[in-house]
């Protein structure tokens, strides 16, 4: 990855800021994106040289173009992208306002559709390059009390398949990352029934993989070729392979959970 230009959403925090040490550590140039301009400029100093802050938020499309522009004149290439930047969920479907599914599937899903669909010409146009999806476990099975998250974390999959299908051939490559509990603040910032910020933490969350580690593996499997890596460990590393080998035993082990209390642990409130 030396020399090349890598442009990450989601760059303030968590396994984006993580994504960016490491790339800088591997030798890439870094646009690092979000909204918290505070904290992408502690991330570009902790990175050092060969760092450009580009904030935005991310589902002003109008503004798209424009950053897209910004973001390839910089050194007049993107040789990868990642798109990472989201939001969860804690609430039951059945109590959760639609406000949620909008906020939600806007910023994890179509957010990142329009920013790749801007950037994707230009990369095919220029022999290819590599982007990285960060979806989730969520993202391959309905994980409870995160109905809009699960939604639009299958749908950043599809998408990027697609993608990957038709530009392959073209040099262009796509990894699909489905994350398990990783040490962020994904939990604490996720949206209630109502659209409030939880402002709490899971244990699973705060037992998880650190986010340097995970970014390690993300990395490591950009540079094997793969296309798609789970990085999860124990039951949440279960959940992809038993979707694809024995579906029905994962909906009754999904149910399973909310029938022993588990909606109420995460802060839902139906007693169902």
């Amino acid at each position: 990855m030396q020399d090349q230009v890598w442009w990450v959403t989601g760059a303030s925090s968590g396994i984006g800021a993580a994504l960016a040490r490491g790339l800088a550590a591997r030798g890439a140039k870094l646009i690092l994106s979000g909204r918290n301009v505070a904290a992408l400029e502690a991330v570009a100093k902790d990175i050092g040289a060969g760092t450009m802050i580009l904030p935005f938020e991310a589902t002003d499309y109008d503004a798209l173009p424009r950053m897209v522009e910004e973001a390839w004149n910089w050194c007049g290439r993107i040789d990868g992208l990642v798109n990472n930047a989201g939001i969860s969920q804690r609430s039951l479907a059945v109590e959760t306002d639609f406000s949620v599914y909008q906020k939600i599937i806007g910023v994890d899903l179509l957010a990142p559709i329009a920013l790749t669909q801007q950037l994707l010409p230009r990369m095919v146009g220029a022999g290819g390059g590599q982007i990285v999806a960060i979806s989730s476990v969520a993202g391959m099975a309905g994980i409870p009390v995160r109905s809009a998250y699960c939604a639009a974390k299958h749908g950043l999959i599809g998408y990027h398949d697609s993608v990957r299908a038709e530009n392959e051939h073209l040099g262009l490559k796509v990894l699909v990352v489905a994350p398990g509990s990783v040490r962020t603040n994904v939990s604490r910032n996720a949206l209630n029934a109502d659209g409030s910020v939880r402002g709490a933490s899971d244990k699973a969350i705060d037992n998880g993989l650190s986010p340097d580690d995970a970014a390690t593996q993300i990395l490591d499997a950009v540079a094997s070729g793969k296309r798609e890596i789970v990085v999860a460990e124990g039951a949440e590393a279960e959940i992809p392979a038993l979707r694809r080998s024995d579906p029905d035993a994962l909906f009754d082990r999904m149910s399973a959970m909310v029938q022993a209390g588990y909606a109420k642990q995460m802060g839902a409130t139906s007693a169902s």
